[in-house]
C-alpha cells in the first residue's frame, strides 16, 4: 500500500490469488524482473558460445562484478539522498595509486592502504562540503572533483603504472603476500574472495539502509528535502556521511582490485563510471532521489556483469557492448518512469 485511500465506491475484484503471491515478489518486482532477465539472457549466451556457462567464466565474472557491485553500494547511499557523485571512478585509481605509491617509498603494506583509504573518504569529504556548505550542485562539484583527482594520479604516477613487486628496491616479500591476500585469495570452489568482500558490505549497507533509522532519515532526505529540514533531520550531517561512505567504497575497490592484478595504472578506472551509475539505475534507483534499494543495486550490478561478459564471449567489440549497455540502461529508466506513473495514476488500486 502506497497511502492512498480507495475512492468512495470503488470496487475491487475478488481477493484471489493475488495475495497468496510471495511477498518479496510483491514489493520487489524490479529485482524479480531482472532476475529473470540475466536467466534468460545467461541462456541466451550459452547458446551461442558454451563456454559462457563455464565455472571458470562465471567465477571471473562474479570477481570483476564485486567491483562493480563496491561502487555501486556507495552511489546508492548518494543517490538516494538525491545527490550525485562522478568522481568514484576517478577516486578508484587514485587511492590504488596513492597506496601503492607511498608503499613501494616505504611505508609499510597495512599503513599504505589506509592512507589509500582514508584518501577516498577525504575526497568524499570535499564533495560534500562543497555540495553543502558552497551550495554548488553536485554534479558540478565531482564533475571538477573527477578531474582534480585523475591529475592528481597523473601527478604522483608520473604517468606511469606500478607494480609492487618489481618495484627498485621490490617490496618485502610478507607484505607482498599481506598484499596479494587482500584481493588475489582463493577459498574453497575457487571462490575469489573479492565476492565475500561484497557479500559482507552488501549485508552491511541493507542493514544500514532499511534496516535503520538512519537509512529511514536518508530516503526522507530524498524524497522531499523541505519536509526533511522541516522536522529538523541533519540534512548536511547526513550527506557528508554518504559522500564519505561514497568515497571509502570507491578506495576499498580500487585497492582490492589493485591486489588481485598485482599493479595499477593511471587510467585504472576511467571506464568504469558509466557501468556504476548503470548498475544503480538499472536496479530501481531514482536520480531525483528518496528510492534505491541495496538489492535492486547488487542484481543491476549482476546484470551489467553478465551482458558485459557473454557480450565479450561471443565476441562482441568493445563499441557493441557499449551499445547495448548503454540501450539497457535507458531502458530500465523508461519502463521505471512508465511504471511509476502506472502507480501513481488516480482511481488505481495499490
Amino acid at each position: 500500500m502506497n497511502g492512498r485511500q480507495p475512492d468512495e465506491g470503488a470496487t475491487f475484484p475478488p481477493d484471489t490469488g493475488a495475495r497468496r503471491r510471495p511477498a518479496f515478489a510483491v514489493r520487489n518486482p524490479r529485482v524479480i524482473g531482472l532476475l529473470i532477465a540475466i536467466f534468460l539472457v545467461g541462456m541466451s549466451f550459452s547458446i551461442v558460445n558454451p563456454n559462457f556457462l563455464t565455472v571458470r567464466n562465471m567465477l571471473g565474472m562474479v570477481r570483476a562484478m564485486s567491483s562493480l557491485g563496491l561502487l555501486a553500494l556507495g552511489l546508492t547511499l548518494v543517490i538516494i539522498v538525491g545527490e550525485l557523485d562522478l568522481s568514484i571512478g576517478a577516486i578508484y585509481g587514485f587511492t590504488a595509486m596513492l597506496a601503492g605509491t607511498v608503499w613501494i617509498d616505504g611505508v609499510h603494506v597495512v599503513p599504505a592502504l589506509l592512507i589509500g583509504l582514508g584518501a577516498g573518504v577525504f575526497v568524499g569529504f570535499l564533495n560534500a562540503a562543497l555540495t553543502t556548505w558552497a551550495g554548488i550542485p553536485s554534479f558540478i562539484v565531482t564533475l571538477g572533483m573527477l578531474n582534480a583527482v585523475e591529475g592528481m594520479t597523473l601527478l604522483i604516477s608520473g604517468a606511469r603504472g606500478i607494480n609492487p613487486k618489481y618495484a627498485e628496491p621490490p617490496v618485502p616479500a610478507g607484505e607482498w603476500d599481506i598484499f596479494r591476500a587482500l584481493g588475489a585469495t582463493k577459498l574453497p570452489l575457487d571462490i575469489p574472495v573479492q565476492v565475500v568482500w561484497l557479500l559482507g558490505l552488501a549485508i552491511l549497507f541493507w542493514v544500514l539502509l532499511h534496516r535503520t533509522l538512519f537509512g529511514f532519515r536518508l530516503a526522507a532526505i530524498g524524497s522531499n528535502t523541505p519536509a526533511a529540514r522541516a522536522a529538523r533531520l541533519s540534512i548536511t550531517r547526513h550527506k557528508f556521511i554518504v559522500f564519505m561512505l561514497g568515497g571509502a567504497m570507491a578506495a576499498a575497490a580500487g585497492m582490492l582490485d589493485f591486489s588481485f592484478l598485482g599493479s595499477t595504472d593511471p587510467s585504472a578506472g576511467r571506464s568504469l563510471l558509466f557501468p556504476v551509475f548503470a548498475a544503480v539505475i538499472v536496479g530501481g534507483a531514482t536520480l531525483t532521489g528518496g528510492r534505491a534499494t541495496i538489492i535492486g543495486t547488487i542484481v543491476g550490478a549482476l546484470l551489467l556483469s553478465v551482458l558485459s561478459n557473454g557480450l565479450s564471449i561471443i565476441g562482441v567489440g568493445a563499441f557493441a557492448k557499449s551499445i547495448f549497455i548503454g540501450t539497457a540502461t535507458i531502458g530500465a529508466v523508461m519502463l521505471d518512469r512508465f511504471t511509476y506513473r502506472k502507480r501513481a495514476r488516480p482511481g488505481q488500486a495499490p
